[in-house]
C-alpha cells in the first residue's frame, strides 16, 4: 500500500509542471491597463466637479458616509473622467449603468456653466 501511495504521489507531483507549462501567463492577448491619471489632472478635475453629493445616492460626499470615494472612469478612446461616490457601494450600482450616471453629470456641469 505505502508502494502504491508513493507512486501514485510520483505521478502526480510529475505531471504538475507539464499543467502549469501548459497555460500562457504572458497575457498578450489583453490590453494593458491605461494609466492613471496624474494628480495635477485630478485635482483639477476635482475643482471642476459639477457635484456636491453622490451621483447614484444623492447623499453629501464626505457626509454621514465617510469621507467619499473619487473614482477614474477610463472608457476606450474617451477622455478619462472623475466620478465621485459616497462609498463604494454606489460604485458598485455606477458601474452597472455607467452611461445613465455619466448624463446626470454631464447634465449638472451644463446647469453649473449656465449659472
Amino acid at each position: 500500500m505505502k508502494k502504491l501511495t508513493l507512486l501514485l504521489a510520483l505521478l502526480i507531483s510529475a505531471g504538475t509542471p507539464l499543467a502549469f507549462a501548459a497555460h500562457d501567463h504572458t497575457h498578450a492577448d489583453k490590453p494593458a491597463d491605461k494609466a492613471a491619471p496624474n494628480a495635477a489632472w485630478l485635482a483639477q478635475a476635482k475643482a471642476e466637479y459639477p457635484l456636491k453629493t453622490c451621483v447614484v445616492s444623492g447623499e453629501e460626499i464626505g457626509g454621514d458616509m465617510g469621507k467619499g470615494i473619487d473614482y477614474v472612469y477610463q472608457q476606450e478612446g474617451k477622455p478619462d473622467r472623475l466620478v465621485r461616490f459616497c462609498c463604494k457601494d454606489c460604485r458598485k450600482d455606477f458601474d452597472k449603468e455607467p452611461a445613465k450616471y455619466l448624463k446626470l453629470i454631464d447634465e449638472a456641469a451644463a446647469q453649473a456653466k449656465k449659472h
